[in-house]
């Protein structure tokens, strides 16, 4: 089963790029409304503040959802679990839910930082593995690879990109994507489509998106500092979309705005 799809946890909440006390006030916030999963990396430089803020929540570990990343910079013998022990310590947590790798490595080889990534379950310091930013061809190498379960590839998803090639091949390996740039970082409000179909529905823009994407099979990742957002964001489960609204939503994905890609990714794979 998706571990993002158990309890609350298809609604994860992302802190980047969060820091310092505008980070812990959001956590706190996410808390409060209902979030239990919470996702950040090392490549986000907040891991210590998202620690303090989880402490601070009250909540008992096993209510919550933890995913941290690792930076493709520790993908060796000599970095890797080093990397994400100091990971849990500025986490206060004697293991994550979930660790990523956080992107491929620049060689183009998945092999080793899988391997090492599979010495980190092995270890006790994950309850589960996965992968972010990885091409249907590394899927296929990964699922070879490991012998835990690949629980998720974190990947831009929204509906201004069309992903469904992606979404096959993962579908076909058994590796469930999860979402990040959840709502193009703001580009869907361009486009009134969203607004006009929740008005039917009582919802706004952002919870039409989120909720095509969840009734895609995809699990997402949101972030907000402001209350009534955040509040919003976590309310998606009491309304279904028609297929008539998916399908006219399907057509936005002709848009093809991406946001990672190679200019601003250098080291971005060349994506299906």
């Amino acid at each position: 089963m998706n571990i993002y799809f158990q309890k609350t946890h298809q609604r994860a909440f992302g802190t980047f790029p969060l820091t310092g006390d505008v980070a812990r006030d959001a956590i706190l916030a996410a808390a409060e409304v209902g979030y239990r999963a919470f996702d950040t990396a090392q490549m986000y430089g907040n891991e210590a503040e998202t620690g303090d803020a989880l402490a601070a929540t009250g909540l008992a570990r096993d209510e919550m959802c933890i995913t941290t990343k690792v930076h493709p910079d520790n993908f060796s013998d000599d970095t890797f679990l080093a990397s994400v022990e100091k990971s849990l310590k500025d986490l206060k947590l004697d293991y994550v839910d979930v660790l990523l790798l956080h992107w491929p490595p620049i060689d183009g080889d998945v092999r080793p930082s899988l391997e090492l990534l599979q010495k980190s379950h092995e270890k006790g310091l994950t309850r589960n593995i996965g992968v972010s930013n990885y091409t249907i061809a590394m899927m296929q190498t990964a699922v070879k690879t490991v012998d835990a379960p690949i629980v998720t590839n974190q990947v831009e998803f929204h509906p201004l990109l069309n992903q469904d090639t992606l979404l096959a091949g993962a579908n076909a390996v058994g590796i469930p994507l999860s979402s990040y740039s959840s709502v193009a970082r703001g580009e869907v409000f361009k486009h009134p489509e969203f607004g006009q179909i929740g008005e039917a529905y009582g919802k706004s823009a952002a919870q039409v998106v989120l909720r095509w994407i969840l009734q895609k099979g995809v699990s997402i990742n949101t972030m907000s500092t402001k209350p009534a957002n955040i509040r919003a964001n976590f309310e998606i489960m009491d309304f279904t979309l028609s297929h008539v609204d998916m399908a006219r939503i399907e057509k936005l994905t002709q848009t093809g705005y991406r946001i990672v890609g190679s200019d601003l990714v250098p080291w971005a794979p060349e994506w299906d």
